[in-house]
């Protein structure tokens, strides 16, 4: 799972009910899940919790680096509360599940220099796209 409850507990985050629920919902690996479907989640455990608290907890977790925003082809943006471990996604190109994927080697060293058109690269974001195992089937 991931650490995100951890991290904001240590982080000094007030955890209200409403955020503490959002947190919940988003905790745990291989979790890549909509705004509306947190919101989902989130009523199911908590039915008075509303959809713009969920959007705002949404935004203020991204504005502290502790989820991050995974926008894929034009589809809804996703979230991600594995923000402080290094990974790729894995992308089903029908049904647009992501999975979070850790191959091992730097994708910035597989830029060439002369590609870098002399940016100074501090990143790099590698999307894999591919059919699933339910959607193949």
């Amino acid at each position: 799972m991931s650490d995100l409850l951890d991290r904001l507990r240590e982080g000094g985050w007030r955890l209200t009910a409403q955020r503490r629920v959002v947190a919940e919902v988003l905790d745990g690996d291989h979790v890549h899940l909509t705004a509306d479907e947190v919101h989902s989640r989130a009523a199911a455990r908590l039915p008075e919790i509303s959809r713009a608290t969920v959007y705002n907890t949404l935004r203020e977790l991204v504005q502290r680096g502790e989820v991050v925003e995974v926008s894929t082809d034009g589809r809804a943006k996703r979230y991600d509360p594995n923000a402080h471990r290094p990974h790729h996604h894995l992308l089903c190109a029908r049904c647009g599940s992501i999975r979070d994927v850790h191959p091992t080697g730097d994708p910035l060293a597989n830029l060439p220099a002369s590609e870098s058109f002399g940016f100074t690269v501090l990143e790099a974001e590698v999307t894999y796209r591919g059919i699933c195992p339910d959607c193949a089937a």
